[in-house]
């Protein structure tokens, strides 16, 4: 690797998935086009979104209620669409996703059917500064069930003065629980830093005190290679409107491992659209849920949510999905080493990597610390046509992602960082 914008531009040349961004809508300003580095918090709008939508809203129009079942493309079967490319991208079998709700319902669904307190069994280890729906969720969970959070929830933090969570120190606090341990609910990615967790060895060390494992992938879901199924996970779920790019407030989507689906002792919360499907519309009393995740469905989907969601999926499966993974490290490794470039320059004012950039597994998102005069970084890139994500007090977050950011824009968005950085005041 070296430094020098020719050298982007080579990468970019040789890229072999660079067609790809055409798929995509890039925002523009006065007809030039900006650099959208949020992928992490929105994706961008897939050209061929507004088709698919509208095929939808046109069957509505044709057969009204009958389109769940007439048409080239029935309602009915619509699930069926999502379930394959979703299982290749976070390892898991179709049977065990179902695509329904937004995460946050998802996971207070999947706690009335994994968390079941009982005896000495009854804590709850998660991440310290999981992201705020989390916190929320077991907060208002654990209440429900008159539980006191404070004796219930055990959260793992960095050291101090320390960013991320040690790997250790979360496999230590899940031994020293033990035979207390009920559940084990932690995130794929941390929104803050974009530190990639050992899922699998977290799930080992649940199960192995016998406890439950079970995940928020909203920053990991299309990001990161993920092998639920293989790594034995419980259950896990996620947003589809981040790297997903299925559009704001998109469904979100669970997953749970084979072995609880036919389960009849396993409690839930259901609904009509999670009924046995055969039989389900003999509208009978007492619920038969559907023999696969799709038995924690409740209401009625949205088709119009589904075809925006289709709409993506269709471009990870025609890109190749291990091809995005790597794609995607090579540009956070690129972005990484061109900001300890920058680090290494002398008289660079401090500028701190959050994000661990010497582990086998990483994602799209980096996130910087400019302890002094970051905001003023940040809106000079604001102003140079970037988008970024400013999170106070001190910290950018970015995520260059594979399907449509190029090298180039990692190469000039450090040489904006730059330029900003050595127009600071010299006051510190």
């Amino acid at each position: 690797m070296n430094n020098s914008q020719a050298y982007a531009k080579q990468l970019d040349a040789q890229d072999p998935l660079r067609s790809f961004r055409e798929e995509f809508i890039i925002p523009t300003v006065n007809d030039t086009e900006q650099v959208y580095f949020l992928g992490n918090s929105l994706g961008l709008q897939p050209k061929r979104t507004a088709g698919y939508v509208d095929r939808v809203l046109k069957q509505w129009a044709r057969y009204g209620v009958e389109a769940f079942f007439m048409g080239d493309d029935p309602w009915l079967d619509y699930h069926d669409h999502l379930i394959l490319p979703l299982s290749g991208i976070v390892g898991a079998l179709p049977s065990e996703l179902t695509v329904m709700n937004q995460l946050t319902v998802n996971l207070h669904l999947m706690m009335v059917s994994f968390y079941r307190p009982s005896g000495r069994r009854k804590k709850i280890i998660c991440e310290a500064k999981a992201f705020p729906s989390d916190q929320y969720m077991l907060e208002t969970h654990v209440k429900h069930l008159g539980l006191s959070p404070e004796d219930i929830i055990i959260e793992v933090s960095p050291h101090e003065g320390e960013y991320l969570i040690r790997h250790d120190d979360i496999i230590s606090a899940i031994e020293s629980c033990g035979d207390e341990l009920a559940l084990v609910l932690w995130g794929g990615v941390n929104y803050y830093t974009g530190q990639v967790f050992d899922m699998a060895a977290i799930t080992r060390a649940a199960h192995g005190v016998g406890a439950l494992a079970g995940f928020d992938l909203a920053h990991a879901a299309g990001n990161i290679e993920l092998r639920l199924h293989t790594w034995n996970v419980d259950f896990a779920c996620w947003c589809s409107y981040k790297y997903l790019n299925s559009g704001p407030g998109a469904m979100g989507a669970a997953y749970i491992h084979e072995r609880y689906h036919k389960n009849p002792s396993i409690p839930r919360l259901a609904g009509w659209w999670g009924y046995e499907k055969s039989t389900r519309f003999k509208m009978e009393k007492g619920f038969i849920p559907a023999g696969s995740a799709e038995g924690w469905q409740l209401s009625t989907p949205s088709p119009i949510l589904y075809a925006a969601h289709r709409a993506s999926l269709e471009i990870f499966a025609e890109a190749g999905f291990e091809r995005l993974i790597q794609k995607g490290q090579q540009m956070s490794s690129y972005l990484l080493f061109l900001l300890h470039q920058l680090q290494s320059r002398p008289g660079t004012r401090r500028i701190e990597i959050l994000t661990p950039g010497n582990t086998p597994e990483k994602g799209c998102q980096v996130s910087l610390l400019i302890p002094v005069h970051g905001k003023r970084v940040f809106e000079q890139l604001t102003e140079a046509g970037f988008f970024a994500d400013w999170r106070e007090p001190d910290v950018i977050r970015v995520a260059p992602v594979p399907l449509y950011n190029r090298y180039e824009e990692i190469w000039k968005f450090v040489s904006v960082i730059e330029t900003a950085l050595a127009a600071l005041p010299d006051s510190q």
